[in-house]
């Protein structure tokens, strides 16, 4: 039976929001046309309607969609793209924003939220705002409103409601089956199966959504001719804005690191840049806010900047979503046909806020004094312009594919390329604009807290200065003796570690002195000293990083012929681990110990022998039973549920003081979306372990050889894949397969020693059983020789045994290590970061409040 119920719900909420949008945009509009006070507030009562049914519809949406993905309705498109009945639930959540409709539903609901915040918190910007508002969310709504124009056949949007049926109309299935649905769904992105994902993307469309209130602010501003006004209610939301899309963006790397292998938390992918650069501008933007509300200065580049974050939040979204980016991002959506609404919406808003900017630029008031060198409003816009030219930086090289596309429309060739090494190219301009951050955020703040004139100029800055030469020094030593890194090989790193070093011990002295009188006021302070942190961190973990994985040997792990340029040395960067035979790795000895299973409800992973997994149905049974960490979870027999499609190599690392930290690098086998590695961090203080599995062979797919047979007697030595071989011993034994043998049955054991690398000993016992007149020769495995064993026959005459044997390739991974120093320096940071914005958030509110509770 088709579900169709429920999507006719979602599909008419769709239709409602739409609609509620466009009647709440006319009727704020109308409300800010009109000089009738009686007719504003009748306009306003009636937006504020349509608004919160705009709300609910939303909501309405949501709700349908999560109980189709949720309810396993294979019948829907949507559903049977981004999920399947092996997902748990918080998993079954992070299929909801996978695809492009999900995504900009989650977007559409931020900003319904956020518009319901704001119409009940300042009542005298809300017609101007929400009529901004109310006109972003009818340009969303039409992302996903699926329908089409009569006679022009214009289809608009792509609706998450669409039944497999409808958006794959020419399979030949339905011909057979009209009511077909597929009894399971494509199933959620390997990489995706992190519970990062879980929360990353609400977070980063939280960001996203707030970008839009500082904007709505400057074009009410703009449009009420009201030019300072504007500034104190929107300050605190762009420093909320600031704070939820940085937060959004660290957790973008963080999933990075822990989920994806290049070996880091940030690769320069144009998708990854495209967020950045709308908070780099962002970041700029009350900066100059700022410098305004406390001297009257910048209020034109204040509007300038604001505008442009939000215009390179919608310019993200094109490159995001229209396929643009599809040769050159990982991350990037496919083309759904929304190319062209997509730029309708970014031309929209881009030309109606540089019309209105230009019509009004003459009004909004300029300061005819000359800014000072040494005035605190110079050193904080320097810093503003350091990050604009980051952001220029990075889009200028990101858009290179929309650059190409232009050219190609009007009937040229292009040949620019993105750079092929990213993050040499990137960090090449990104490291000295990093410099200036550092140096302009110490400056600056000390500009503003200190009464700082030319002539008492090297009174502040003398003892900082020379501290932190002394300091950079002193790091540059330790580095050098700790072999962390050598700096003289690259002096621009020596800039940056004393622009960082500064950078702290400026905001930190300023710092103490606000402490000393009102600790409210420091948030600026905290905020560059975990920027400064962060860059210290990138520096380190980024430009020092050390591959330890390093190959002595001959042997060849990968074919040349499969190598590309970036990985020449693959070969020499990689080491293969035998099955339970250590391997040196610089400070470390490693032993892998073999394949695991991820039980979904039980604290550690599975050995394979104490499971039978069933092909297709994510469950398996108890062969055995199941106890971990004192606790009995299952009894043999049982049914329990499991991740069928991940392997989990564990590996013990041994460092020379004898303490084992165990690691389980994944390697996730997905045949209808690929293969994904994830690696797996030994964190220290000092430095991270970031390691991974490479390659390995697949043990259930691997080939035998023909199978030998021997006639030998006891303590006769044989060769078995290249190994020595003893049949050491015969002995009959009274239980098989765990229970005990009947009066009427027998068997026979044989213990067969394997003399292995180094010098390691393996046994293999193979067993004759007679039982119920019947003979059973089960075959043994040991993986680590690679061998299989069957005991064939006895010879009571000659006393000699029969054995047959079958060799394979040894169970064995291929792994890649690389040192992280100092990388908690970054996290530490961070966490600083957002420390120092609540605290300025809180008090740009407070400010706010208190200025509108006096009706200013």
């Amino acid at each position: 039976m088709l579900h169709t119920t429920i999507g006719n719900i979602g599909h008419f909420c769709i239709i409602l929001s739409f609609v509620a949008s466009v009647v709440a945009t006319f009727g704020y509009f109308k409300s800010v046309q009109t000089t009738d006070l009686i007719q504003q507030e009748s306009w306003k009562r009636f937006s504020r309607f349509a608004f919160y049914t705009h709300g609910l519809a939303v909501v309405g949406v949501i709700i349908a969609l999560f109980l189709i993905i949720y309810n396993h309705y294979f019948e829907y498109h949507y559903a049977w793209s981004h999920s399947s009945r092996a997902l748990p639930v918080y998993y079954i959540i992070s299929c909801f924003w996978e695809g492009q409709e999900g995504s900009f539903l989650l977007w559409i609901f931020w900003h319904a939220v956020l518009g319901i915040i704001l119409i009940n918190t300042n009542k005298h910007w809300e017609a101007p705002v929400m009529a901004i508002f109310a006109a972003v969310q009818t340009f969303l709504c039409s992302m996903i409103l699926g329908v089409v124009l009569p006679v022009i056949d214009l289809k608009i949007g792509s609706s998450p409601f669409l039944l497999l049926k409808e958006a794959m109309p020419n399979l030949p299935v339905w011909q057979m089956k009209p009511d077909f649905v597929a009894a399971d769904g494509n199933g959620l992105n390997p990489l995706l199966q992190n519970y990062w994902m879980v929360i990353h993307p609400p977070t980063l469309f939280l960001g996203f959504a707030t970008t839009l209130i500082p904007f709505a602010y400057a074009m009410a501003g703009l449009w009420r001719r009201e030019f300072t006004a504007w500034i104190r209610p929107a300050l605190p939301w762009a420093l909320f804005s600031g704070l939820v899309l940085g937060v959004g963006i660290i957790m973008g790397g963080y999933w990075a690191y822990e989920t994806l292998n290049f070996g880091g938390y940030w690769n320069w992918d144009p998708v990854e840049n495209a967020s950045l650069v709308p908070w780099l501008v962002l970041v700029a933007a009350y900066h100059c806010m700022i410098i305004y509300k406390n001297n009257q200065t910048a209020l034109g580049t204040s509007f300038i900047l604001v505008i442009a974050t939000f215009i390179l939040v919608l310019y993200s979204t094109f490159l995001n979503r229209s396929g643009v980016l599809g040769d050159a991002s990982v991350h990037s959506f496919t083309d759904l046909g929304l190319s062209g609404q997509l730029l309708i919406y970014l031309f929209f808003f881009l030309f109606s806020a540089i019309a209105l900017l230009i019509f009004r630029w003459k009004e909004i008031p300029k300061d005819e004094k000359e800014v000072s060198t040494y005035s605190r409003e110079f050193w904080i816009f320097m810093g503003a312009t350091t990050l604009c030219l980051s952001a220029f930086q990075i889009i200028a090289a990101t858009s290179l594919p929309v650059y190409n596309k232009i050219v190609e429309a009007m009937g040229f060739v292009s040949k620019l390329a993105p750079p092929a090494d990213a993050a040499t190219y990137y960090s090449k301009f990104q490291l000295w604009f990093g410099v200036g951050i550092a140096v302009f955020s110490g400056i600056g703040q000390s500009f503003w807290w200190k009464k700082i004139k030319k002539e008492n100029l090297a009174k502040f800055f003398l003892t900082p200065l020379l501290t932190s030469l002394i300091l950079t020094f002193v790091v540059i030593f330790f580095t050098t003796k700790t072999q962390t890194g050598d700096f003289f090989e690259s002096p621009t790193y020596i800039v940056l570690l004393f622009a960082g070093i500064f950078s702290i011990l400026t905001n930190g002295s300023i710092l103490m002195d606000i402490f000393k009188g009102n600790y409210k006021l420091s948030g600026g302070a905290v905020t560059h000293i975990g920027i400064a942190l962060m860059l210290l961190g990138i520096l380190f973990s980024s430009g020092y990083s050390k591959i330890v994985s390093m190959n002595e040997g001959d042997l060849k792990l990968f074919n040349v012929k499969d190598l590309d340029a970036k990985n020449a040395n693959a070969n020499k960067e990689h080491i293969a681990l035998w099955l339970n035979t250590p391997q040196q790795m610089d400070n470390y000895t490693l032993t892998y110990k073999g394949v695991r299973v991820e039980g979904r409800e039980l604290p550690e992973y599975l050995r394979p022998e104490q499971v039978d997994i069933i092909e297709n149905d994510f469950h398996a049974i108890a062969l055995q039973d199941i106890e971990q960490k004192g606790k009995k979870y299952y009894s043999k027999g049982d049914t329990l549920a499991v991740f069928p499609e991940n392997k989990y190599y564990e590996i013990d690392f041994r460092d020379k003081q004898g303490r084992v930290t165990t690691l389980y690098p994944r390697f996730q086998i997905n045949k209808k979306m690929g293969n994904s590695v994830s690696p797996a961090l030994k964190r220290n203080l000092g430095r991270d372990l970031y390691t991974y599995v490479a390659q390995a062979p697949d043990l259930d797919q691997r080939e035998w050889s023909k199978t030998e047979n021997y006639t030998i007697a006891v303590k006769d030595t044989f060769f078995l894949n290249d190994y020595v071989a003893v049949l050491d011993n015969v002995a009959r034994v009274d239980t098989f397969e765990g229970k005990p043998l009947g009066a009427n049955n027998a068997a026979v054991q044989a213990t067969i020693k394997v003399m292995g690398k180094e010098f390691i000993q393996y046994n293999i016992k193979p067993t004759f059983v007679i039982r119920d007149g019947m003979v059973a020769m089960p075959p043994v495995e040991n993986d680590e020789v690679g061998i299989r064993a069957k005991f064939t026959n006895i010879d009571p005459k000659t006393g000699k045994f029969g054995f047959a044997f079958n060799t394979t390739q040894r169970d064995y991974v291929v792994l890649k290590a690389i040192e992280k120093p100092l990388i908690n320096l970054l996290w530490i940071g961070t966490l600083i970061l957002m420390i120092g914005f609540i605290m300025a958030i809180i008090r740009r509110y407070r400010e706010f409040k208190l200025m509108r509770d006096k009706g200013v």
